[in-house]
């Protein structure tokens, strides 16, 4: 391909402001001629025209040539190239013999940028197709195809839509499908940033990201993931978006030797790339960030009238190389003179000047070939932005394996690919990495460089591709949160259709992207959302779970009892779980067993027939499970209810009922002491059981009946639900109940600084006055209550309570306690059932101390425990003395002295509620234990009974 005068080739330069389609023209020219070339600024846009042509003439008729890439088929016909690298000139200066039918140059007016000018203009003056040429430009190059090329038609192409100022606006407020245009890497990434918590994320597009990057960030752009694009002024190349708006971060940009405002003609651009076809567009500017454009530029740009120009850099583009000092001059000549301009020094002669002021370097030139082959390696691409100086020591490094003719080692190339090869690190390293892959990809492309090319060549093709799929990842991570772009993008009227899934472990996702988790009806914001989010994601939850949510509570209303549970919310109270999660609570009602259901917050925002079902769903459980587990309680209020009973019966249970069922004998003191023997049978049968220090009912000590009772009297004191013990536990020592009304609700006595369940302790008590028998003093096997867990000290406390003191020596011989009995005075009346008192209630401060001794009550035939977990129905066994005479057992003596009697505690309402006492330290607890009165005075003892027996004796 070469210049030609022949006559009947056409040449054609189509000028005009972006947006005109001159890129598409010069396609359908170039698919419309039997071979063709065309020449782009960039690589990327040079790598979108060729996936464009493949799609019509096939993969096997088109090449892709740039510095870094080289896709060239066996007797391909189209060439994309980048200008840099169009068929032109070989490495030693001959013209490549190449024709083409068709050849292109896009943007052609960058023959007036200071760092590539040069390369345009050479290709604008001697780029030739050999039936058609096409020159792409602005209107502004008209002047120089005029005097540079004066048989060339020019066809100029209005824009297709306006383009209109829109002023500064915020990022907050920018209209969607907008780029915003910024001119260092550093703003590109604090745009993006921004715009991530502002609009939730936002494509990235700059010249040094490798096709694979680019197109994939442009992708995410173009399918609507995300609807703003932060960019270089790359973006003014030709590069084909969707753009309807572009707002520039910055009016000025550094170009290599300073830092200056954009021409009218650089903005413009820009701004061109806003609307499409017919599409209008508009532009400004982001306030805070850029200033103001002045009313000339905005006149400038919207009527696309810009200054000409008048001058283009050129350089040699056919240098001589008889010697290096020839080769450096020819480069640095002058033109003949205008319009062409001497190019600046690019950094291609920067390098070749620094390379030519080392020995080692000047010592292996040894001709024309040599000096030709130092020109291309001093011209390889400074993809790295290192400089002029830190490049050329590169370059003279490899110059050192050229210099002879031969190629790169292969261990060389390779171990620096390996190097390369990690795709960890930020943004900025792996972009650093690509920038050092595509100087070996240059490298590779190089037939006479390397050894293997083919091999080496895709070698560094697939590591670019690695690195760049791990920098369009770690762009997508850092600039781009897709859950909060895709929820304001779709926030229109139909954003309520968006599908929603809630997995089997409770997570929700919108439209595949994961919003938080459903806890019953609540919903949990993701917890890795940040500040900015939550609302956002609470708002699209209402939104999008509303359906679900309704669906949710029909299933509440049809679900079997297994799937409700009773249990604590997060503030402690009595709660109805459905399926593990929260529906509401207990509150306080007109009776312990009328509580009320208060739904939960998320139930409560449920609407009409939904809220509804739930609230009688629950309503009904919770009286099902009352009716089933709390039947001792409800049987009692209905014996208090009962006309037909005893009057004093009905006081008694009306009284435990109001206690949860279980009351220390204290508390019912009153009640009891003018309940008649006879109507106890009454009670009996009613499941009370009678014990020495607490009175109950039989069923009221299951696990669920505790729990239920515990739950009932959280509601009705508005106090947090306590923490129960393990439902097997009979003996608790490492816990801590928070009163002595929760200690009881819990089925417990506390000993000491023990506890034992309430029905164990009777069974420990009943089995002493079974070994007691008629005594004072006698002994006992422990073993029932040791293997209860109970320490030495709690038994004694327990024992201490009972009416019981240990002593040390063996009790007197049964024949002396048999003659005391038969001297008993005949007329004595039996020792009534005195009421026990209730240990922990005697040392309170109003409770007086009696008075007199009596003998405590036999514990009533109903065993303690019955009904307790199943534990010891029925036995009413004891320590009987045949059991023990016939079998070793290890004894522990003890003397009833009795429970001495108290003052009845005043009836306190029906939540049984009492201050909490200070629990004493281990070793005070002989000081808290309840006070046992000594024998009156006048009590006949023992040897007083034998005396008064000997005298009637002997006065018969």
């Amino acid at each position: 391909m070469s210049r030609s005068n022949d006559s009947a080739s056409r040449l054609v330069a189509v000028l005009g402001p972006t947006n005109t389609g001159k890129t598409h023209l010069a396609v359908e020219r170039l698919c419309a001629h039997s071979s063709g070339v065309m020449g782009f600024p960039l690589r990327l846009l040079a790598r979108e025209i060729y996936d464009r042509v493949v799609a019509i003439k096939g993969p096997k008729e088109v090449a892709l040539i740039t510095g870094e890439e080289r896709i060239e088929p066996p007797g391909a016909r189209w060439y994309l190239c980048t200008a840099e690298s169009m068929p032109v000139y070989s490495g030693s200066g001959s013209k490549d013999s190449r024709q083409f039918a068709f050849a292109a140059l896009d943007e052609a007016q960058l023959g007036a940028d200071p760092e590539r000018g040069h390369i345009f203009t050479d290709r604008m003056l001697h780029v030739r197709g050999r039936e058609e040429t096409m020159i792409l430009g602005s209107e502004s190059l008209r002047p120089m195809v005029k005097a540079l090329l004066p048989e060339a038609e020019i066809i100029s192409r209005p824009r297709f839509s306006t383009l209109s100022y829109s002023g500064p606006k915020k990022l907050s407020r920018l209209p969607q499908r907008s780029a915003i245009v910024a001119f260092s890497v550093e703003q590109v990434y604090a745009v993006a940033e921004l715009l991530r918590r502002l609009r939730g994320g936002a494509a990235v597009v700059m010249g040094a990201l490798s096709p694979r990057t680019r197109n994939a960030q442009v992708e995410m752009f173009q399918s609507g993931e995300v609807d703003y694009l932060v960019a270089t002024d790359a973006i003014g190349m030709g590069l084909n978006l969707d753009v309807q708006h572009v707002a520039f971060a910055g009016l000025s940009k550094f170009d290599g030797n300073r830092t200056r405002r954009l021409t009218v003609a650089e903005m413009a651009q820009i701004a061109g790339r806003a609307g499409r076809h017919q599409r209008d567009g508009s532009f400004g500017t982001v306030a805070g960030e850029a200033g103001e454009m002045t009313a000339e530029e905005v006149l400038a740009i919207e009527s696309h009238q810009f200054l000409a120009l008048d001058w283009m850099y050129w350089r040699e583009a056919a240098p001589r190389f008889d010697s290096l000092t020839r080769l450096i001059a020819d480069l640095e000549a002058k033109p003949d003179g205008p319009p062409l301009r001497a190019a600046p020094e690019a950094i291609d002669l920067a390098v070749l000047k620094r390379l030519a002021d080392m020995p080692q370097v000047t010592a292996r030139l040894s001709g024309p070939k040599s000096v030709a082959r130092l020109w291309e390696v001093a011209s390889l691409p400074d993809f790295r932005q290192t400089g002029a100086e830190h490049h050329s020591r590169f370059v003279a490094g490899m110059w050192g394996h050229l210099a002879d003719g031969g190629g790169l080692p292969h261990s060389y190339v390779a171990g620096e690919l390996a190097r390369l090869d990690n795709i960890q690190g930020d943004v900025d390293t792996i972009s650093a990495r690509i920038a050092a892959a595509r100087t070996w990809a240059y490298v590779a492309h190089r037939a006479d460089w390397v050894e293997d090319p083919p091999a080496m060549a895709e070698r560094a093709r697939r590591l670019e591709e690695k690195l760049s799929d791990a920098l369009h990842n770690a762009l997508r991570q850092r600039f781009v949160d897709r859950r909060t772009s895709m929820l304001l993008r779709k926030g229109g009227s139909d954003d309520a259709l968006l599908p929603v899934q809630v997995d089997a472990e409770n997570q929700v996702f919108v439209d595949g992207e994961h919003i938080g988790a459903l806890d019953g009806f609540a919903f949990r914001v993701d917890s890795t959302a940040r500040v900015g989010e939550r609302k956002l994601l609470l708002a699209a939850a209402e939104r999008h779970l509303a359906a679900y949510l309704k669906e949710k509570a029909r299933a509440v209303a049809m679900a079997e009892t297994e799937e409700f549970s009773l249990g604590r919310d997060g503030e402690g109270r009595p709660a109805l779980l459905w399926q593990g999660a929260v529906l509401g609570h207990l509150a306080r009602g007109r009776s312990l067993l009328q509580p009320l259901f208060k739904p939960a917050r998320a139930v409560a925002g449920l609407e009409g027939d939904d809220l509804r079902a739930i609230v009688e769903r629950a309503d009904g459980w919770i009286q099902a499970q009352l009716a089933r587990h709390m039947g001792g309680l409800v049987a009692l209020n209905q014996l208090a209810a009962d006309a037909a009973t005893d009057g004093v019966v009905r006081a008694l249970v009306a009284r435990l009922a109001d206690a949860g069922g279980i009351a220390g004998r204290q508390f019912l003191a009153d009640t009891l002491t003018a309940l008649p023997k006879e109507a106890r049978g009454a009670a009996r049968k009613a499941g009370i059981v009678f014990g020495a220090l607490d009175v109950y009912h039989h069923a009221i000590l299951k696990p669920a009946a505790t729990r239920w009772r515990a739950a009932l009297f959280s509601a009705q004191t508005e106090k947090p639900m306590p923490e129960l013990p393990p439902e097997s536990a009979v003996h608790l020592k490492e816990w801590d109940f928070a009163s002595a009304a929760d200690c009881r609700n819990a089925g417990y006595r506390r000993v000491g600084n023990e506890y034992v369940r309430i029905d164990l302790a009777e069974r420990v008590i009943k089995k002493a006055h079974e070994a007691r028998g008629e005594r004072l003093e006698f002994g006992m096997d422990m073993a029932f209550a040791t293997s209860l867990g109970l320490s030495e000290e709690g038994l004694q406390a327990l024992m201490r309570d009972a009416g019981f003191r240990r002593i040390e020596t063996p009790p007197a011989p049964i024949a002396a306690e048999g003659a005391e009995a038969a001297a008993a005075p005949a007329g004595e009346p039996a020792p009534s059932e005195t009421p026990a008192g209730d240990g922990a209630a005697v040392s309170e401060p109003e409770a007086e101390p009696a008075t007199e001794v009596v003998e405590a009550a036999p514990v009533d035939a109903v065993s303690a425990d019955a009904g307790a977990n199943g534990e010891g129905e029925g036995d009413s066994t004891g320590s009987s003395p045949v059991a023990v005479a016939s079998q070793p057992v290890n004894l522990t003596y003890w003397r009833w002295i009795g429970i001495r009697t108290a003052k009845p505690a005043p009836h306190r309402g029906r939540t049984q509620e009492r201050k909490p006492q200070k629990r004493q330290k281990p070793e005070h607890a002989a000081k808290a234990a309840p006070a046992v009165a000594r024998p009156k005075a006048d009590a006949p003892s023992a040897l007083a009974l034998q005396l008064a027996a000997l005298k009637e004796k002997m006065g018969g």
